[in-house]
């Protein structure tokens, strides 16, 4: 990683392109470099949700998953490099196991808010779904493995059950049909 960084301003990108690890040039607009902006996007709001007061555990989970969404930038980067396993799903499903164990079930859609740091969730949420629906489009054309879709399609369900237990005590409301 020593010299990778070395020279942040190249001026290569100025022409609209962007180039992948594998020193492929592609537009900054392909539908590979569209998805690596949502997957940063999203990880950069998990850092500020990681800003707000969180329980330990919960923490060392976001902190981890912030790992896992550089491996899987990696994955978009280096079309030869797999970082998203079967073992990192389990993680996630594990958790939203966890996690959704103690919340009464939901009789209705629930009101994106409450507290601060349960609307920071659900807007991770909604960058989450975004860059799994980018994800698509590659998956589709057989561009990258479909663990990256599986894996965003269960975090975002995390970050969901997380925004819940987040809330716990002050509830944003639930949507009233009409």
């Amino acid at each position: 990683m020593g010299n990778r960084l070395s020279r942040i301003t190249t001026r290569t990108g100025d022409d609209g392109s962007t180039g992948l690890a594998d020193k492929t040039r592609v537009r900054k607009d392909h539908p590979r470099v569209e998805a690596m902006g949502d997957v940063d996007e999203l990880n950069s709001q998990l850092g500020l949700l990681l800003t707000e007061a969180l329980p330990d555990e919960m923490r060392a989970l976001l902190t981890q998953i912030q790992h896992h969404l550089f491996d899987l930038g990696g994955e978009l980067a280096m079309p030869e490099f797999s970082g998203i396993t079967e073992a990192k799903l389990m993680v996630l499903d594990e958790a939203i196991e966890r996690h959704n164990a103690g919340l009464p079930p939901l009789k209705e859609f629930v009101l994106p808010g409450g507290s601060r740091a349960a609307a920071l969730a659900h807007v991770c949420r909604t960058v989450c779904r975004r860059a799994e629906r980018r994800i698509v489009t590659l998956v589709l054309n057989g561009a990258v493995s479909p663990l990256q879709l599986q894996y965003l399609n269960r975090l975002s369900d995390l970050l969901f059950v997380l925004a819940r237990v987040l809330n716990q005590g002050s509830e944003p409301g639930q949507w009233k049909k009409g």
